[in-house]
């Protein structure tokens, strides 16, 4: 109950942290970070333990669904090649340098040493995102970001699984290639098999809440079958969420799109929120354990992985880009406008701050697991130090670095606006009455807004005749996505707008395809 109790507290300092960080301008992970850490000198916090395989199914499942449902594929074949060498480059090299300091200072074993290295190698692109759309960064670089906080959590993870698996002897990690390589497959398959089976059962379900019951549920028992059959649960769960994500809204109602993806942004934050307190209580019960000169071992083994991370990124980020530029003077002219630059390579190397699966894959750990404690408290320090130092900074070094203010995703917004209101319009164009009249002059109105933003105009009343041309737009807004037009962050805001006119003009807020026009 005293948990409960806690929770509770804590999430509501957690809502008035997030007007705090608004205010401050900075990312609202490191003020959790920071509540987080005061629980361990909280007097008379409760000590907690969880389940390994429960972390890692509550925490990582909704949380890895959400990042993946609003990854834009075309951004990442787009940045394939960037993508890939922070996803899987830097992820290993991070891992690699991590494992070896924890195997020559820490005395772990080599498979924990990688354990170490793989929980604190993925950053988290969610911290920063606040920030940088602030500031409007070249798109670019949140793509690149985004994309990277999505696969670099598999990439991690799965060498995680592997390591803890070596650990505790259910493998070898000589026999880790050839299951890799199965896990990777068989789970890219199966993920794509379960979105399929997913929306069959999603497009049957008219409730709302039921609609979201039967997502939260699918999504848990996706992580479970994976991971009892043997399957790598992160890729299953990033592919399924993909697969789901290019079909399913456009098969949903609004009323349920709307509902769905309120229920999920707060659902996240609980979990970010839930994470952070048992950080704190873990690592009051660690620091209780630790004592004397183990203790400040501890605390300098900690402090040493913390400065490694961060220092690791950075020269990573910052020899592929020198590289990137040394062979791209053999580039046309317009190839090497689109080149990284050293100021993007500073801003991505620094954007590196760890969160939620970080602290997931350390609560995780198995209590009998070589040199549990002090890779826990190292995997705290990294999360705590990164959200607070590169966290707090990132304003005063995006001012430094001072990018002009890119609009690719506005201007993707406006053409995709106007062609959507054409689209309204040429479905009305064979309309006579005196209704479709009125309605083909708002949207007329809506579509010169949008090439004028200054001019504005009110609602119209005929709700019918709005929904019959809403059903074009949205054929219209999903072929723009489809061919490639527009990326995913344009299409949800335009899909939103659609949504809302909707609502508005259905009571019942649920799409009827006016056929009998």
């Amino acid at each position: 109950m005293a948990l409960f109790e806690l929770t509770l507290v804590l999430l509501l300092i957690a809502v008035a942290l997030t007007a705090v960080s608004r205010w401050l301008e900075v990312p609202y992970p490191s003020l959790l970070a920071l509540a987080g850490a005061g629980l361990a000198f909280l007097p008379g916090a409760p000590m907690i333990e969880i389940d390994p395989e429960l972390a890692l199914a509550l925490f990582i499942a909704p949380v890895l669904l959400d990042a993946a449902y609003d990854t834009s594929l075309r951004d990442l074949k787009r940045y394939r090649l960037s993508l890939a060498l922070l996803a899987l480059g830097a992820v290993v090299f991070t891992t690699v340098i991590v494992a070896f300091v924890g195997w020559k200072m820490a005395g772990l074993p080599i498979a924990a040493a990688i354990a170490l290295g793989a929980i604190v190698a993925p950053p988290d692109a969610v911290a920063a995102s606040a920030v940088l759309n602030q500031f409007k960064v070249p798109h670019r670089l949140t793509a690149i970001l985004q994309g990277e906080s999505l696969l670099n959590d598999a990439t991690a993870l799965l060498i995680y699984r592997i390591a803890v698996s070596a650990a505790i002897g259910s493998v070898m990690l000589k026999d880790a290639v050839p299951v890799v390589l199965l896990s990777t497959i068989g789970s890219v398959a199966a993920g794509y098999l379960f979105g399929r089976i997913s929306l069959l059962t999603l497009t049957r379900i008219e409730d709302a809440a039921s609609s979201t019951v039967v997502q939260f549920a699918g999504t848990f028992a996706v992580w479970i079958i994976a991971d009892r059959i043997g399957l790598s649960a992160i890729i299953t769960i990033v592919v399924y969420a993909i697969t789901i994500a290019r079909t399913a809204p456009r098969r949903m109602s609004a009323r349920r799109r709307v509902s769905t993806y309120s229920v999920w942004e707060s659902a996240v934050f609980v979990l970010n929120v839930l994470a952070f307190v048992l950080m704190g209580l873990q690592a009051r019960s660690i620091v209780g354990r630790l004592s004397g000169d183990g203790q400040g071992d501890a605390f300098l083994f900690a402090a040493t992985v913390l400065a490694v991370v961060i220092v690791a990124r950075l020269v990573w980020v910052l020899a592929y880009v020198a590289i990137m530029r040394r062979f791209a003077r053999f580039d046309s002219e317009e190839q090497r406008r689109d080149a990284p630059t050293f100021r993007g390579a500073v801003l991505v190397g620094w954007c590196g701050m760890r969160g939620l699966v970080t602290l997931v894959a350390a609560i995780a750990l198995p209590a009998g697991f070589p040199g549990r404690d002090p890779i826990v408290l190292a995997a705290f320090a990294v999360v705590l130090g990164t959200l607070v130092l590169q966290g707090i900074s990132l304003k005063p070094l995006l001012r430094r670095l001072n990018f002009e203010r890119d609009t690719t995703i506005d201007r993707e917004v406006a053409l995709a606006r106007v062609a959507i209101m054409q689209a309204a319009l040429d479905v009305l164009s064979r309309k006579t009455s005196a209704a479709a009249a009125v309605v083909r002059e708002q949207y007329e109105a809506q579509r010169l807004v949008a090439e004028n933003p200054e001019d504005a105009q009110a609602a119209t009343e005929y709700d019918r005749l709005r929904l019959y041309a809403i059903n074009r737009q949205r054929d219209t807004l999903e072929e723009l996505r489809r061919n490639g037009t527009i990326g995913d962050e344009a299409y949800h805001r335009l899909e939103e707008e659609i949504d809302w006119s909707e609502l508005a003009a259905s009571p019942a807020g649920r799409f009827q395809p006016l056929t009998t026009y």
